[in-house]
């Protein structure tokens, strides 16, 4: 029973999350070889404001991204 917990930042639509729930699942399956029914996805969204690389936060990174 293969678990897969996934971060992304919050904002995506239920269309996309959608879309890569289907998709790391078709993956798992045929590397695995397990069964759809058997793969878990948990999807964590976090706060842009709360990711930092090379020390800065990413709404100074890249403001145009930031809503």
């Amino acid at each position: 029973m293969p678990f897969l917990e996934v971060k992304i930042a919050r904002g995506h639509t239920l269309d996309t999350k959608r879309e890569l729930a289907r998709s790391l699942t078709d993956t798992l399956v045929a590397v695995l070889g397990t069964q759809p029914e058997w793969v878990t996805i948990h999807i964590n969204e976090f706060e842009r404001e709360n990711w930092a690389v090379g020390g800065l936060l990413h709404p100074e990174r890249h403001p145009e991204r930031s809503t």
